[in-house]
């Protein structure tokens, strides 16, 4: 276990150990403070960027657009689309009444620049569909088939892609538009699309959007060749300043039918509105500071260590941790500049497609690592694990159990990734939790905590689905999971077996603590000095023994004998380092051991 302080190095001893000790626990005690105030500002920091009205507001609008039905047809909503005649109800129905609210809940018509959806969120510019197509004969068929396939798509991939126009070429909707390189890709189901295609915007007015549709429909707009269609828009919430990016994805993959997946994201991307935002901002600026302060630290401690510096695993965490804070800085930085560049145009020009796709993709990268260095920034804590001896046995266990779980878990793993094979050749045509080999594996960890189709396996095959999960739950959950618990188990009674003999370790924070809280006590007056508590216990004593009848011989030895006894567990129980330990002489033990009066009894002294 790596030391917590940079104090705590080795080498030569100093003349003075316990002077030397008292620097290096104070030193420790010092980064650990300055630490909780980087961790409880970067908490503020995060937790700021976080509304609770995000997942309110996301919930509303998936509703609206994902759930809402066909009207005369209850089954059809955008989750449930299967073809391309179900694609086409929800564009004219669904997708149509959650754009355009153009009446009150009376019925009374109003006149805005913009649809105002659920009358609170703003649609930003207008939306924007695009489809990505392939290119005929890009697949190649068995010879004994080509006669009876004069088509052939085949999946989408960039180098397959089809960009010749079609259809009514004197509309934009049918010509190729050329992809945008500063725009991301998608990660779809099926397969990864880039930005370009075949793109319309809709109109501002609901019955032209309407009719729009109605033309590319009798048009046949989506063909055989057609992969992927995106319906991309956006909204702005003023009552809790958060924008709304919605996109929704259609894929026609090469096997047929539709596969249907969203992403909502709600992001502030307005940052610094109220007084709150103003204290996050301060926040920004100090975490910007404890950054340059700990790269200072990191770098001396390169310097003066060089290769030794990298032995230890708490310091690689250190790197790892400045890493992801100068990665989030660049992020935010960046990120912060391209809502300055883009968002005025954005706004601007309310008869196109206002393209917030692109910032909220940034954003949510941001906040992703935003969390990953919190995780990372908490797990430090561990370094100053001699806090306490919970923690410290917690440490102890694990790092001394370290080689034979690394030992286990590829004996683990080697089983593991069989049956998830195993799971894969025999079910994955037709279970969906093993349709790939990823899923298999998921579904086994599944499994482990209970949760597994049982029916789906044992319909796929009814000899090998059985024989799979008795045999898996076997040694899996009966044989590995209890050999994981007991080298756990044993090394923990280990590492308790030695705490209770003494064998602690020789840095103990929570000593220091509780010294410096004592002395705290004592200057305000609020507890007495430690030697004035011992005289008055031992005053006590000898006033209790005295009341019991007990001659001054008698009271004189067991005074001696309770000296002693505390040297001796001071000298061998003790946390303190060996530098420090001086052995009792054998005249120390002769004269605690061998006396010529009676011991008084302890026990009858406590009554």
């Amino acid at each position: 276990m790596a030391e917590a302080s940079r104090w705590h190095r080795g080498g030569a001893p100093k003349p003075n150990l316990h002077y030397r000790k008292e620097v290096e626990i104070r030193t420790t005690l010092q980064e650990l403070s300055l630490y909780f105030l980087f961790l409880i500002n970067l908490c503020i920091l995060t937790f700021g960027m976080v509304n609770p009205h995000m997942y309110y507001l996301n919930k509303v609008m998936s509703s609206l657009f994902l759930d809402t039905s066909v009207p005369g047809d209850e089954r059809t909503n955008f989750k449930s689309i299967r073809s391309i005649t179900d694609f086409w109800k929800f564009m004219e129905g669904p997708l149509l009444e959650g754009l355009y609210w153009d009446a009150w809940y009376t019925n009374k018509m109003y006149n805005l620049k913009n649809s105002r959806i659920y009358y609170e969120n703003i649609l930003l510019g207008v939306p924007r569909v695009r489809q990505l197509k392939v290119r005929n004969n890009t697949c190649k068929a068995f010879s004994s088939f080509q006669s009876m396939m004069s088509e052939c798509y085949d999946r989408y991939t960039s180098s397959n892609e089809d960009t010749s126009d079609f259809g009514l070429q004197q509309e934009t909707e049918w010509k190729y538009s050329t992809p945008n390189s500063s725009s991301p890709w998608h990660w779809g189901f099926v397969g990864v699309y880039r930005n370009g295609g075949f793109i319309f915007t809709l109109s501002k007015s609901k019955s032209e959007t309407k009719n729009k549709f109605i033309n590319l429909r009798l048009n046949s707009w989506i063909t055989r060749g057609t992969r992927v269609i995106f319906i991309d828009f956006s909204l702005y919430n003023a009552n809790v300043n958060l924008f709304c990016i919605i996109r929704l994805v259609a894929e026609f993959p090469a096997t047929g039918g539709i596969i249907t997946s969203w992403q909502f994201y709600s992001v502030k991307l307005l940052r610094y509105v109220s007084y709150y935002d103003y204290i996050i901002a301060s926040c920004e600026i100090t975490f910007c500071i404890f950054i340059i302060v700990f790269t200072t630290q990191e770098a001396q401690k390169i310097r003066e260590f060089k290769s030794a510096y990298f032995k230890s695993v708490w310091n690689w965490l250190e790197l790892l941790l400045l890493v992801l804070c100068f990665v989030a800085v660049s992020f935010n930085i960046y990120c912060n500049i391209q809502i300055f560049l883009l968002l005025g145009e954005l706004l601007q020009n309310t008869e196109k497609y206002s393209d917030f796709y692109f910032l909220a993709y940034w954003y949510i990268y941001y906040n992703n690592v935003i969390a990953i260095t919190i995780f990372f920034a908490w797990i430090k804590i561990f370094k100053f694990i001699s806090f306490n001896k919970t923690m410290s046995q917690l440490s102890s266990t694990l790092s001394r159990c370290l080689k034979d779980i690394v030992g286990f878990a590829i004996m683990f793993f080697i089983i593991f990734f069989a049956y998830a094979q195993l799971g894969f050749l025999v079910f994955g045509s037709q279970v969906d939790d093993f349709s790939t080999f990823q899923n298999a594996i998921f579904a086994q960890f599944r499994i482990v905590l209970g949760d597994f189709n049982f029916a789906g396996i044992q319909q796929a095959s009814r000899i090998l689905g059985p024989m799979y999960f008795i045999t898996f739950i076997f040694f899996v959950f009966f044989v590995l999971l209890n050999m994981f618990l007991a080298i756990i188990n044993d090394t923990y009674s280990e590492v308790k077996a030695d705490y209770s003999i003494g064998r602690r370790p020789d840095f103990e924070l929570g000593k220091m603590i509780k010294k410096s809280y004592n002395n705290a006590l004592q200057k305000l007056r609020l507890k007495k000095p430690q030697k004035d508590e011992d005289n008055k216990g031992m005053k006590d004593f000898t006033e209790q023994a005295r009341r019991e009848d007990f001659d001054e011989n008698e009271i004189q030895s067991a005074e001696q004998m309770k000296k002693w006894k505390e040297r001796l567990e001071k000298k061998y129980y003790s946390a303190e380092i060996e530098d420090d330990y001086q052995p009792v002489t054998q005249q120390e033990f002769r004269d605690g051991t061998t006396t010529k009066h009676r011991v008084i009894p302890s026990e009858r002294l406590t009554k």
